[in-house]
């Protein structure tokens, strides 16, 4: 240990366990003792910095364990507390435990059980650190192993459930010597997954293709209506810019009210951002066929107004085409005020087959993150992000709204439109005042770039993507990649650096959760 443990032990009869106590300090463990509760306390008010831990006996003479443990809370609660008592009466234990205590012991008690509670409490922390350590070292081999052999979707699947868990587990751990290791090891992932999109992202378009994984057009088809059969009822929840990384952190608290019937991950079609993922996904159809169908529905690029105005109205006409005939709502919430409206009307709401409520706030956050130095400040790295996204769930009208989705017995499933990443390195691109705006990719007519350095789909037909003239393509950037234009250069490359952003290829930003659940 780099520094030791100090333990403050406080019993009426602390002259006959001098054997307990020179046994801990063998173990290098630092010991202040006291024969009173007063005492304790006293001793707990000037050294509550630096006390570890406390041992406590539950029958003293004057102020009782169980008064002294209620003061020495208030003072200092995040120091655990051990009881030790000769009585196994329930209220006692009942009592003790309401008050927060760590651990409970039963006299007589021995140097080993003594030495086992302290390690379950303060040494557990060092313990879970050292082995979640030790665990990702052995992993890190067999992880870049599987990068290098990852041949189709589900290769890609797995390996990136691998890197979201480790990166959780060693941050819960608060463990950062493994942090630089770990990105190294996502960048070599999304370096691999960028080439394998290269290669296989317009083959998937193909007629006859087999292998296509489960993509934005199909997730209503595949993964909703089947649920709408007889007397389903289904609540559709989308969390716009949700990554996978951050339905994990969300998930304990979500299964409190439910149990997860299915945890999948699909792939978002490309430009991974809300105008054409989340469209594409409403309407069952890509970019292209929307435009073709519905071009009163769809706006390019460069055309002004609001890209996702008509979502509802795609939806409506997915529903038509597969000659499902049901009321449905649509809510899109995008301020506290009209998650408030959701949950007045509820009830009303909820009398539709099927109902679908759109949660925009994680892209406004993302969005306000490059625009906002204190939002940078909160959200600098993936960790950051996590838990600022886990602190809105907790205090959102969504969870609000799926615990009265729960108590109402309602099928729930959870998905998104496309994922985000941090990025940090500006690539060099040309084009006219027509090309699109976004960071992650461009479309436009006679860009010039540097092919190594993106994806360039030439023919946006064979992507099914819109095109607003002959000479039109797309170039993505990947992994943590974005364009910036020659003139102010330099400005733009310190300005978006570290900042979210999305509509490119990552596995962040393309492989995303649909999770269904049903209520408890």
């Amino acid at each position: 240990m780099n520094k030791k443990v100090k333990i403050l032990w406080a019993d009426d009869e602390i002259d006959f366990l001098k054997s307990h106590i020179l046994f801990l300090k063998s173990k290098n463990y630092d010991l202040i003792t006291t024969n009173s509760g007063d005492s304790a306390i006293e001793i707990v008010e000037e050294n509550y910095n630096s006390i570890d831990l406390v041992f406590l006996d539950e029958n003293m003479p004057g102020i009782s364990g169980l008064q002294a443990l209620s003061k020495i809370k208030k003072i200092a609660p995040s120091i655990p507390v051990i009881m030790i008592t000769k009585s196994e009466e329930e209220h006692i234990m009942e009592e003790a435990i309401g008050s927060q205590i760590a651990d409970f012991l039963i006299k007589p008690v021995n140097p080993h059980q003594i030495l086992l509670s302290i390690k379950k409490n303060i040494d557990k922390k060092r313990l879970v650190k050292e082995k979640i350590t030790s665990s990702y070292q052995s992993e890190f081999g067999k992880i870049g192993i599987q990068i290098g052999n990852a041949i189709n979707f589900d290769n890609w699947i797995e390996v990136y459930k691998k890197l979201v868990y480790w990166e959780i587990a060693l941050k819960k751990s608060n463990d950062n010597t493994m942090d630089e290791v770990l990105e190294m090891q996502k960048n070599e992932a999304n370096n691999s997954f960028s080439n394998f999109i290269k290669k296989n992202y317009l083959k998937w378009f193909e007629k006859r293709n087999i292998n296509k994984p489960l993509m934005s057009p199909n997730i209503f088809q595949e993964k909703v209506f089947p649920h709408l059969n007889n007397d389903g009822k289904v609540v559709v929840i989308v969390i716009d810019n949700l990554r996978f990384d951050q339905w994990k952190v969300l998930e304990p608290i979500i299964l409190e009210y439910f149990h997860l019937e299915e945890e999948k991950i699909f792939c978002s079609i490309l430009p991974t951002s809300t105008q054409y993922a989340r469209n594409s996904m409403f309407a069952g159809l890509m970019p292209s066929e929307i435009q073709k169908l519905y071009p009163n529905l769809w706006l390019n690029d460069e055309e002004e107004g609001g890209k996702n105005l008509y979502e509802k109205e795609l939806l409506k006409k997915h529903l038509h085409r597969f000659s499902i005939n049901i009321n449905f709502s649509y809510d899109k919430i995008t301020n506290n005020q009209a998650g408030k409206n959701v949950l007045d009307n509820v009830n009303k709401i909820l009398k539709n087959k099927l109902s679908v409520v759109v949660y925009n706030f994680v892209d406004m956050l993302s969005h306000a993150r490059t625009e906002m130095d204190m939002i940078k400040e909160l959200a600098d790295n993936d960790a950051a992000y996590r838990s600022l996204t886990l602190s809105w769930f907790k205090h959102s009208s969504l969870l609000e709204f799926l615990k009265i989705l729960s108590k109402k017995k309602r099928k729930v499933i959870i998905t998104t439109d496309h994922g985000m990443i941090k990025i940090n390195k500006a690539i060099r691109i040309v084009g006219d005042r027509n090309t699109s705006t976004n960071l992650r990719y461009k479309q436009g007519k006679n860009l010039s770039y540097k092919r190594k350095q993106v994806f360039e789909i030439a023919k946006p037909n064979k992507a099914y993507l819109p095109s607003t003239n002959l000479s039109s393509s797309y170039v993505f950037a990947y992994n943590n990649d974005f364009f910036a234009y020659p003139n102010n250069y330099n400005y733009f490359a310190r300005y978006y650096k570290n900042t979210f952003q999305h509509g490119g290829i990552s596995l962040e930003e393309m492989l995303i959760p649909i999770i269904t659940l049903q209520a408890k």
